[in-house]
């Protein structure tokens, strides 16, 4: 066998034998390094989901503080979310110019500042405008943290590794609550805003010792530095064998966004944006953000029960996402996309049904946690993950913006719609529960979207899957 690295314009030639023998040669990679450095990258969804979850807590005291009507509540929920219209391209764009690891920085600085102005706010306008700057770290960090440990990771675990975002999506949803909960008992919503700087300093010390991502590197023209980070994670034989791989995916190395509506490509954008607007648009994101808010409506007035009974959901999300981590390279993801909206929709019929009976206790958060428990376990961390696999190298920054952008979009219209949706829908029909079905109907169009056109990924590695949209036929 004989393998080719050029590093600092030099040709080093290597054959089995040298392999055994090289000095930085190294036989077998680290899943254990690899994997700590993911960790490190999924900090920033704890982040992102910290930031935005926090107002499911907040919110019950903003809207007492400032007196919000349910118009002002809708965009208070949400006011982060209209940045993340734009800063996923903006996240896309840096993370192409600066690396994945220094957009991750940015983004981490966004969360600090954001965290100090909605902790000190004088008004709600203020509050919004801090939380609008926090959302361009949270559009920045949704779309470099799965990519950065997309790049990172052999094929054969790299569905569970780019899990691990959700998994700290999760936690950090945990968090917030744990938090929302001690502090809900004093009312102090400030602490609640203001808390997200400790896991903020966190982040930022972490990454000062992880790598940066070896594509980007090859893209940059940094040969040897991207080597020496592969060598590390597969072994010398794995890290020439795919330096050859990446070096060949990005003969193309410009992209504008028009490229991604190229024959074939245009598939795999249209794949990535569906399943980033079915993701928000499917109901049990705003389950979940609205939470403390539902559960007073079902039969737990008091501020503290309400979030009491969401943190119990939030720890039954937490082991149905390590359940998904587990079952991903497994199972493989299509599987879990079918069964997942299914029971989604299932989740969700019967929630209507309970509001629609005036049903309230204990019932209803179980039957939340059966459609949260499909959610966790197929949409919420597939999706995802499938955006961060679906493009070829040079292409993964543009086209995880523009999917990303077209998440946050749906995000801002379910979130910001649902108080005025179930506030109206209780005034002329009595309960929420249109608003539930209505829900349900998009997890059966998912469904039939996961079906037809979603393809399955586990085991592949990049470069194949990204080769595999410009070999389609041309009238694709």
């Amino acid at each position: 066998m004989n393998a080719n690295y050029e590093g600092k314009g030099e040709l080093v030639q290597m054959n089995t034998a040298e392999l055994k023998t090289a000095p930085a040669a190294q036989k077998s990679g680290s899943n254990l390094y690899v994997s700590l450095i993911s960790l490190v990258a999924a900090v920033g969804g704890f982040l992102l989901t910290y930031d935005i979850v926090i107002m499911s807590g907040g919110i019950i005291f903003l809207k007492r503080e400032f007196h919000l009507s349910p118009l002002a509540v809708g965009f208070a929920m949400t006011s982060a979310m209209i940045a993340c219209f734009f800063s996923p391209s903006f996240g896309g764009w840096l993370s192409d110019r600066l690396g994945r690891k220094k957009t991750l920085l940015l983004a981490a600085g966004l969360f600090g500042i954001s965290a100090l102005g909605t902790a000190l706010p004088r008004n709600i306008v203020e509050f919004n405008a801090f939380r609008l700057l926090g959302g361009f770290g949270v559009g920045a960090a949704c779309i470099v943290s799965p990519m950065y440990i997309a790049e990172i990771s052999p094929p054969a675990i790299r569905g569970r590794l780019v899990l691990l975002t959700q998994v700290a999506n999760v936690v950090g949803e945990l968090f917030s609550y744990l938090v929302a909960y001690y502090l809900s008992f004093s009312g102090n919503w400030r602490w609640m805003f203001g808390s997200t700087i400790v896991p903020v300093a966190c982040f930022v010390v972490a990454l000062l010792f992880v790598p940066e991502s070896p594509r980007w590197l090859v893209q940059k023209n940094r040969e040897e530095e991207a080597f020496d980070v592969l060598n590390r994670i597969g072994g010398t034989e794995n890290a020439l064998t795919e330096m050859a791989s990446i070096r060949a995916s990005l003969v193309e190395k410009s992209c504008r966004f028009k490229d991604l509506l190229r024959p074939g490509i245009r598939i795999a954008l249209l794949i990535a944006i569906g399943l980033a607007v079915f993701q928000q648009l499917d109901g049990v994101t705003v389950l979940i953000f609205y939470a403390p808010m539902i559960m007073q409506q079902a039969g737990f007035p008091l501020a503290s029960a309400a979030i009491r009974i969401t943190m119990i959901v939030g720890v039954w999300n937490l082991v149905c996402t390590l359940a998904a981590v587990w079952l991903v390279d497994r199972v493989g993801r299509r599987p879990l996309l079918l069964w997942g909206t299914l029971g989604m929709a299932a989740g969700l019929i019967a929630m209507g049904v309970f509001f629609y009976l005036h049903i309230t206790g204990p019932v209803v958060p179980l039957v939340m946690m059966v459609a949260v428990a499909a959610y966790v376990m197929s949409m919420a961390p597939v999706a995802w993950l499938i955006m961060s696999e679906i493009f070829p190298n040079h292409m993964r920054g543009k086209g995880m913006a523009v999917a990303s952008t077209a998440l946050w979009i749906a995000s801002f219209g379910a979130n910001f719609l649902f108080p005025i949706v179930t506030d109206y829908s209780e005034r002329h029909y009595g309960s929420a529960a249109i608003a539930f079905w209505l829900f349900a109907g998009v997890c059966l169009i998912t469904f039939a979207f996961c079906w037809w056109l979603v393809p399955e990924t586990k085991g592949r590695s990049l470069e194949e899957i990204g080769q595999s949209w410009t070999a389609a036929p041309s009238g694709q």
